[in-house]
């Protein structure tokens, strides 16, 4: 694996508050080898060439080190955005696990996006972090079915792979749940796969389903998924470019899928709001909670 040179590790999150509460982002990796058709990572305008080469950067976890110990603010981190920390190489090179580590002595709190099994090596920090600070642990599952989303995500363990280790974590308390993101219209967007991934989240421990809706198509992410559509699913892109053009955000059509994913997270009572999903797993919001009826 190439290293590359890194001034920094830990970045302000300027959107935390937004995206699940975090206070600091981090990406340990840059690139991924998951090749997801639909990533849009992939965008020229974050500017990494070579996408699904991973490359790691020197000499990050002592850079790291230095960061967290210099800040007066502990927050939540987040990790997971531009690249799946848990890549195929992490096995070997553990640098994720170190980096929790660290994490863990200066008592920050972690939130992690991944559509890796991998994750479950990391438990017994988990649960260290998770006895001080705030944690949630987030799988990306955008099929209930393995074959569609060995197709669509072809460089990663399948979605029943990842609900066993959402299960595997949420058994041991940690706080768990399902970014249903995106839904890929013509694709994904069925009512049954909306309702069995809803569904199978709950049966394996989850405590939330978030959904953005549809599909973000920009320069470069666009051809690479047109290319993709090409190879395995036949005339869609067709479909694609008569419909969307050049649109940015692609809706599903079907418009009654936002409220059957409500009527089914409601029905087995997960959390879908974003506001809700942040209130109930930071400790200082519960903390501040139960001030107030003493």
């Amino acid at each position: 694996m190439e290293f590359i040179e890194a001034k920094t590790i830990l970045q302000r999150a300027t959107y935390g508050k937004e995206w699940f509460g975090i206070d600091y982002n981090m990406n340990l990796y840059k690139g991924c080898c998951h090749k997801c058709i639909y990533c849009d990572s992939r965008s020229n305008c974050y500017q990494v060439e070579d996408f699904d080469r991973v490359r790691a950067k020197k000499d990050e976890i002592e850079i790291l080190n230095r960061e967290l110990k210099s800040k007066r603010k502990k927050g939540v981190i987040g990790i997971g955005a531009m690249s799946d920390t848990y890549n195929s190489l992490e096995k070997q090179y553990e640098i994720t696990r170190q980096a929790l580590k660290l994490i863990s002595c200066y008592n920050f709190g972690v939130s992690i996006e991944t559509k890796s099994n991998l994750i479950v090596r990391d438990i017994d920090i988990f649960k260290e972090i998770n006895n001080k600070a705030d944690i949630i642990l987030k799988f990306t599952i955008t099929s209930a079915d393995d074959n569609l989303s060995q197709k669509i995500e072809p460089g990663v363990c399948v979605s029943s792979e990842r609900l066993k280790a959402m299960k595997q974590l949420s058994k041991e308390g940690l706080f768990v749940g399902t970014l249903l993101t995106p839904i890929i219209p013509f694709i994904t967007d069925s009512e049954e796969n909306i309702k069995n991934v809803i569904k199978l989240s709950y049966e394996n421990g989850a405590k939330f389903v978030f959904s953005m809706g549809g599909i973000t198509l920009r320069e470069n992410q666009r051809e690479y998924f047109y290319e993709q559509l090409d190879k395995t699913f036949p005339k869609i892109k067709e479909r694609y470019i008569k419909i969307y053009r050049n649109d940015y955000f692609c809706y599903p059509l079907n418009r009654n899928l936002n409220k059957i994913f409500e009527e089914e997270c409601e029905k087995y009572r997960l959390l879908y709001k974003m506001n809700d999903i942040i209130k109930a797993y930071k400790k200082e919001i519960k903390e501040e909670q139960q001030l107030a009826f003493i």
